[in-house]
């Protein structure tokens, strides 16, 4: 049997389990998954302890992300432009990190077929999340991406003539192809906030939230009313856990147990 987990600070709601053990069945794998709670002093020697207890495969969630990096042997190049690592894989003795938030956003674009390349997109808030989405959006060959912070212009971290720092103040009249909204605004049991509202909402021509309790938030619903196609997190949570079973395997996963999975868990939240 081989042994998986995710390692974080607290980590007492986490769906990870569910999801990869999930996988684990489907793909006929002798696998256990399980949550390790680490201390942040006690990273180095969690990490360490990956080789020496043979531990496959891990995921990384908040607040370690950026600084588990400096424990491994290899990062990927996605990796290394979002600045964070959520997969590490134990390969030959040496630990691999990958950012698989970047594939699980992919998946939000390619099965909702939204036009990237050459579009205009605004990103809702400046964390790990945004990170990913726009290192995705800059590969795809994205036109424009307006980053909105309550920072503005002092939020980038960019070196691209392709991204525009706003705050939330000067948002108003930007009118483009796609609105996301990385911000925890709206999440469970926040149900009724939202980072825009319709008179921003109304300038786009779809909406993605990241956020996947409730999968259907306030922002999307404004979108719905007036319209727009609009697209839930659940894509992502999934698909960045299936781009981790398919590092830690080695092989793609067939679509039929990909889709079984993204039917799965629509029907985990309200």
């Amino acid at each position: 049997m081989d042994f998986y987990g995710l390692i974080g600070e607290k980590l007492p709601h986490s769906l990870s389990p569910k999801i990869h053990n999930t996988l684990f069945k489907a793909l006929d794998i002798e696998g256990a998954y399980k949550l390790f709670e680490v201390e942040k002093e006690d990273l180095g020697k969690a990490v360490d302890s990956l080789k020496i207890l043979k531990i496959k495969g891990v995921n990384v969630t908040i607040p370690y992300k950026q600084d588990v990096m400096k424990y491994l042997d290899f990062i990927s190049e996605e990796a290394k432009k979002i600045g964070a690592v959520n997969t590490i894989y134990l390969n030959n003795g040496k630990l691999y990190g990958y950012n698989t938030d970047y594939f699980g956003f992919g998946t939000i674009i390619k099965n909702n077929d939204i036009k990237v390349k050459d579009s205009i997109a605004m990103v809702l808030g400046n964390g790990g999340a945004a990170k990913a989405v726009i290192n995705y959006l800059l590969d795809e060959e994205i036109k424009k991406i307006y980053l909105v912070s309550r920072k503005g212009k002092d939020s980038s971290g960019y070196d691209n003539n392709r991204i525009e720092c706003k705050s939330y103040g000067e948002i108003t009249h930007i009118k483009g192809d796609i609105l996301i909204n990385s911000t925890p605004l709206g999440m469970y049991p926040h149900m009724d906030e939202t980072a825009v509202h319709e008179d921003i909402i109304s300038n786009f021509d779809a909406l993605i939230d990241l956020i996947y309790n409730p999968k259907e938030t306030q922002f999307l619903k404004i979108g719905k009313t007036l319209n727009k196609k609009v697209c839930g997190g659940i894509e992502m949570l999934v698909g960045q856990a299936i781009k981790a079973e398919e590092i830690w395997q080695g092989a793609t996963l067939d679509n039929n147990v990909t889709q079984e999975l993204y039917s799965m868990f629509q029907d985990e939240f309200k």
